[in-house]
């Protein structure tokens, strides 16, 4: 039975922290339409790490478009049986990534293009963001094995942390759910699943919820 009070879920977190992975169980379980963000499709991603002033702008070009064009491709024709959406990112995503990656000049042209993208598909009735300390997430990038992805510093996932969390503190659409994970392995250990799915299950309010499950 599903016991999910929403129709569209975005999973967010750092680097590492296991978006995907929640998004597929999700999915197993109650049968929703899946949204994963086609990141090996973006030809820049390697050269922007091993070069990232170079590559930034048409990385982060490369990933706006995409998430633009699979949104609006989903909600134009939705599953009418499946029970929600559940989307391992979400747009906003976009600007947090650019602002922090981008040099003034940059930014403020991707901007422009951001605000006029972001209007044309619904926005998440809940945000999800799966905490974890940058330590964490270091071994779960190293575990994983992405060559690209070998070379990532703890101060890089920093500053996208404090980005994330800048953000949702002022986020006044939708409720958004901090769920401290720790070292915890949902995948793994279901009693630490199953938290998560009450989580979820919750109507929350619009607002700031931060949760420690472990």
């Amino acid at each position: 039975m599903n016991n999910i009070p929403w129709r569209f879920i975005a999973v967010e977190g750092n680097i590492g922290a296991g978006k995907t992975t929640l998004c597929h169980r999700l999915t197993e379980q109650y049968g929703c339409s899946l949204l994963l963000e086609q990141f090996t499709d973006n030809p820049f991603l390697p050269f922007f790490y091993e070069q990232p002033e170079r590559y930034a702008f048409p990385v982060e070009l490369f990933f706006m478009t995409e998430r633009h064009k699979q949104l609006l491709e989903h909600f134009s024709m939705p599953d009418l049986f499946a029970p929600f959406t559940v989307a391992d990112y979400f747009f906003v995503k976009t600007l947090l990534f650019a602002k922090n990656n981008l040099n003034e000049d940059e930014f403020r042209l991707f901007q422009r293009l951001f605000h006029v993208l972001n209007s044309t598909f619904p926005k998440p009735d809940l945000l999800v963001y799966l905490h974890r300390p940058v330590d964490v997430l270091i071994r779960q990038i190293r575990e994983r094995g992405r060559g690209y992805e070998q070379n990532i510093s703890p101060d890089y996932l920093e500053d996208i942390q404090t980005a994330y969390f800048s953000y949702l503190k002022q986020e006044t659409e939708a409720p958004v759910v901090i769920i401290e994970l720790g070292e915890a392995d949902f995948q793994r250990d279901d009693s630490v699943y199953g938290k998560i799915l009450e989580l979820i299950g919750t109507p929350f309010p619009v607002g700031l919820h931060h949760v420690r499950i472990t």
